[in-house]
């Protein structure tokens, strides 16, 4: 696949996402927004006082004409989360199946979409399906902003697999997952990475919402022709669930459907 020119998979952090925002012409001239005077101000705060005190008086006395209103029974078998109570009413603990923090602080390598039947290995991801920190941060233009960029948002593992169908389309998927923090690193990530699809190197591309996903999309971008090499097309996918932030990456010398790459946007997320 020595004809195929790749550009880079990612792109950097928050710094190159300020420098994109439209900073041309100034701003629209607004009217000039009034003030209310101290005195106005106060004739309006009296009012709420009065208002408050007269309404509660009112309610204090059509309270006192009606008739005690029974309270509800305090024990509420009926309440049961997330399932009903046994007998005893001991709570018992989550199943795997139902607590997601125990699939993904798990190993997060079998959570990656397996390779479909009949496909090759290739060379986009090691043997061993994790990708170090410092490899992540080199896949984008300014691997050191995106390494500090990287830490500051809690990154924890990145776990990656890839394979080949056909004579040259190749897939790959990571999952990026992110500490617990005051910020929600794996939604952050997923959109600042779509946040760049809309620039001019990806033709405006807005994208289509991924079935399934609360934040999630997926693109196909127009094909890359260059004098003396094959025809480059391209798909992606960037969605987030809880602490993973999903990336799926398409490559082919001829189209990639739309089907093609949310399908497997789709079965990966599933899988979360």
């Amino acid at each position: 696949m020595e004809a195929i020119q790749t550009t880079d998979t990612t792109t950097d952090g928050p710094e190159d996402s300020v420098a994109a925002v439209d900073s041309g012409g100034p701003p629209e001239a607004t009217p000039p927004r009034t003030r209310r005077t101290g005195r106005t101000v106060a004739l309006i705060a009296v009012a709420a006082v009065l208002g408050l005190v007269g309404g509660t008086a009112v309610g204090y006395g059509v309270q006192a004409q009606r008739e005690p209103t029974a309270l509800p029974a305090l024990n509420q078998p009926g309440l049961a989360y997330p399932k009903p109570l046994p007998k005893g009413g001991t709570i018992e603990p989550l199943s795997a199946t139902e607590d997601r923090a125990v699939k993904t602080n798990g190993d997060l390598r079998k959570l990656l979409l397996p390779k479909p039947a009949g496909a090759k290995k290739t060379d986009f991801t090691d043997d061993d399906g994790w990708v170090t920190l410092p490899e992540y941060a080199d896949d984008f233009n300014h691997p050191g902003r995106a390494l500090g960029y990287q830490l500051e948002s809690g990154i924890r593992r990145i776990a990656a697999t890839s394979w080949k169908t056909g004579q040259y389309r190749v897939t790959e998927i990571r999952l990026v997952q992110y500490r617990p923090s005051d910020v929600l690193g794996s939604r952050d990530h997923a959109e600042e990475q779509m946040s760049y699809m809309a620039d001019d190197e990806y033709a405006e591309n807005e994208g289509v919402a991924l079935k399934g996903s609360a934040n999630g999309r997926f693109y196909v971008f127009p094909v890359k022709r260059k004098a003396g090499y094959l025809d480059f097309y391209e798909a992606r996918a960037y969605l987030s669930r809880g602490d993973i932030a999903v990336e799926v990456f398409m490559f082919d010398t001829k189209k990639i459907s739309k089907k093609d790459i949310s399908s497997v946007a789709e079965r990966q997320l599933g899988r979360l």
